[in-house]
């Protein structure tokens, strides 16, 4: 063999060499930067401001984008109501089964059913006002619940648990606190960190916190749920006003649980909003997934039980299965008019 034939026999050797020394973690970096451009992708093409914050609960990776940002909740501001009736209840400072009478001036419009109920009376439970408030994003209900724990409670937990910028500043439809500037607030990171520490049973222990999630998972229609798998549960709580729209949440893949926060406003066409927040929905999702079925080479090591998204094909997805229990669907077409 030549001298030439040699330099190029070793050079061949040594391409081939350093292409097989890509590792497991090389090519999952790679497979983030392609999710973080399409994210990105996303958020530009956009015509408003966009922000999110996304963890993976598995490994603890982060995918930000003006996370710190300021945003208005509209009805995603009621998971921490939520959640401030949930602690209130294991602090033994009310029951959940006590129940709260519907008052004629307690009433107020918008989402929701109770607007159209209680002639001539009505009485719930504190629980059934939560899944009022989260399922119907039902306004009365919020009210009545934050009448029960108190306004400043709320913002109080909120402080608590690192929260500066989570805030409840007003009521449901309390249109002359709205025109004064007083928005029902938080940031894309603030959101995502109230789900870590609910999942993470930091804030919440269990019977409770599964209780808050259950409530959370009862299917409604929302923009993180449009862009996951049927059967996945999501634990979440949209939001929308004019030229906003938010969700929040958690995605419970088995083995790949995530937690999800997508915000918007300033949009040009309200109707962007949330076609926006499932395409970013829909993004992760399928990361998570892909990472879920792989091997750390990427091989899928299983093609068994595949859910379907709309325009996925046969391939697209393996090895789901709901990590909490099946519920009825409850949709919200025809109850919501307004978000509070």
């Amino acid at each position: 063999m030549k001298k030439s034939e040699r330099r190029v026999v070793i050079g061949f050797i040594i391409v081939v060499g350093l292409a097989s020394a890509l590792t497991g973690t090389d090519k999952a970096a790679i497979l983030e930067r392609k999710f973080e451009a399409g994210l990105r992708t996303v958020a530009d093409g956009l015509d408003g401001v966009m922000g999110y914050a996304i963890k993976d609960l598995k490994t603890g990776a982060l995918y930000l984008s003006n996370e710190k940002e300021v945003f208005p909740q509209a009805s995603s501001i009621k998971i921490a109501i939520l959640l401030e009736v949930f602690k209130r209840a294991e602090e033994g400072a009310l029951k959940l089964e006590e129940r709260i009478d519907l008052a004629p001036d307690k009433k107020v419009a918008g989402s929701g059913i109770l607007y159209f109920l209680g002639h001539p009376s009505l009485a719930l439970s504190v629980k059934d006002l939560c899944v009022l408030m989260i399922v119907l994003s039902d306004n009365t209900a919020t009210n009545l619940l934050i009448d029960r724990v108190g306004m400043e409670s709320v913002n109080k937990r909120m402080d608590a648990l690192g929260l500066p910028a989570t805030r409840l500043r007003r009521r449901m439809m309390d249109l002359k606190a709205a025109a004064e500037g007083r928005e029902n607030v938080s940031t894309p990171r603030e959101m995502m960190t109230l789900f870590d520490k609910i999942w993470s049973g930091a804030v919440l222990k269990d019977p409770l916190r599964t209780g808050l999630l259950d409530i959370l998972s009862i299917e409604k229609d929302s923009p993180l749920r449009a862009g996951v798998a049927e059967e996945v549960a999501v634990a979440e709580k949209p939001g929308e006003l004019e030229a906003v729209r938010c969700d929040s949440g958690i995605v419970l893949l088995k083995d790949r649980p995530y937690i999800i926060s997508v915000m918007t406003t300033y949009l040009k066409r309200d109707g962007d909003g949330n076609p926006a927040i499932a395409a970013v929905s829909r993004l992760a999702f399928e990361h998570f997934l892909r990472l879920k079925r792989s091997s750390d080479l990427g091989r899928v090591v299983s093609m068994k039980s595949i859910p379907r998204l709309p325009g996925m094909n046969a391939g697209a997805c393996s090895g789901l299965t709901l990590s909490l229990a099946s519920r009825p669907r409850l949709e919200r077409r025809g109850l919501a008019s307004a978000n509070g």
